[in-house]
């Protein structure tokens, strides 16, 4: 008897902690995450607008833009810096190390991590917005960057991820003085490089900039992002999914909009994806009033069910402002918005990106889903 009321007990222990089952076995629920941080990009200031993803096992990322010496638009003399920095992180727990430069200054293009590299394409820099494409390889402890076929036309502030063995991007503005946003949709087969890029039928809905991308098996999923009207900007919550044998579906609309938000979504084993913070909006028309007294974007954490085919919340990012955050925005933990999300070796990977209008972060946050 004290046998099997032992035995009894354990179970109801262990069933207590699994978060939850699909029915065959542990899975992680949508609202648990273990976050914690790796070393920060070596630079005091940070970078926004970089691209990051993975080659041979190695995370690396590159360019991006900031205001040096703690400067923004609102400051007089301050001036935006792009870079042309590549930094590789090998293994959890070392240092970056400096591994290279990109042939340009570069930053606020697509990020796309592939069996053989990370392929960057589009982006800007201080003369204006470009259409090349390049891939970096980490080979033999060394960098190594091969060029693809450009762009039909020049295109940043986009997004795109890639889906089954096709690369897509969506949107964004194709010049720097542009006053209204794209409604380009290409895409690069990854077994026909040769071929270039193909312009296929937009979405069902508005042009678009700074949307968020995601991929589920051959599906290409495209979430909010800002219009830009007049140059004055829209804040979407619509959502559309493609596919090669389907075209085009409207999906429901978001809770609220996530412009910004680290792109592309972070995808589960199970088929959902993640969109973690993003600009709301909700503070945008205080954005020039606020300045340094803005509290940062949003810290929630949006989870689409693509079986259930419906939104709903799932936790949060870890912050943490420290009483100096204002004046010292680096003590602090915020949610980042414009930098790419990195799924590497099971992890969420949030290397640099804003915190608040014009104020970058050299911190790197790690999200780690239960069960894995």
């Amino acid at each position: 008897m004290r046998t099997t009321t032992l035995f009894a007990i354990i179970i109801t222990i262990l069933l207590m902690n699994l978060h939850c089952t699909d029915g065959t076995k542990p899975s992680c629920p949508d609202n648990a995450f273990t976050w914690d941080s790796l070393p920060p990009i070596p630079d005091n200031t940070g970078f926004a607008g970089s691209f990051a993803g993975i080659s041979n096992g190695v995370m690396i990322v590159a360019g991006g833009a900031n205001f040096p010496n703690g400067g923004a638009p609102w400051k007089p003399g301050s001036v935006k810096t792009w870079y042309n920095k590549v930094f590789v992180l090998e293994k959890f727990g070392r240092n970056w190390c400096e591994a290279g430069q990109l042939p340009m200054p570069l930053g606020y293009g697509v990020s796309a991590s592939v069996p053989d590299g990370l392929i960057i394409a589009g982006g800007s820099n201080e003369h204006g917005h470009t259409d090349k494409v390049y891939k970096l390889r980490w080979q033999g402890g060394a960098l190594q960057i091969d060029s693809l076929p450009s762009l039909p036309f020049t295109l940043a502030n986009t997004s795109g991820a890639v889906a089954g063995h096709y690369l897509y991007i969506a949107g964004g503005l194709q010049s720097a003085d542009s006053t209204a946003t794209s409604l380009a949709f290409l895409q690069l087969d990854l077994n026909a490089l040769g071929d270039g890029w193909r312009q296929l039928p937009h979405w069902p809905g508005p042009s678009r900039m700074l949307a968020v991308a995601g991929a589920v098996d051959d599906r290409f999923y495209l979430f909010s992002g800002t219009q830009l009207v007049d140059g004055k900007r829209q804040y979407l919550t619509d959502a559309y999914v493609y596919s090669t044998a389907e075209g085009w579906k409207i999906l429901p609309p978001l809770p609220h909009s996530v412009v910004a938000a680290p792109s592309p979504a972070y995808t589960t084993p199970n088929g959902q994806l993640l969109i973690v913070g993003g600009d709301d909006g909700v503070l945008a028309p205080k954005a020039g009033e606020l300045k340094e007294q803005h509290p940062g974007f949003s810290d929630a954490v949006l989870v689409y069910n693509t079986k259930e085919n419906r939104w709903h919340t799932g936790g949060k990012i870890m912050t943490r402002k420290e009483t100096d955050a204002v004046e010292h925005p680096n003590n602090s933990v915020w949610a980042p918005v414009t930098t790419t999300l990195v799924q590497w070796e099971g992890r969420l990977v949030l290397p640099g990106g804003e915190v608040r209008p014009a104020t970058r972060t050299p911190r790197v946050l790690v999200g780690v889903p239960c069960g894995q």
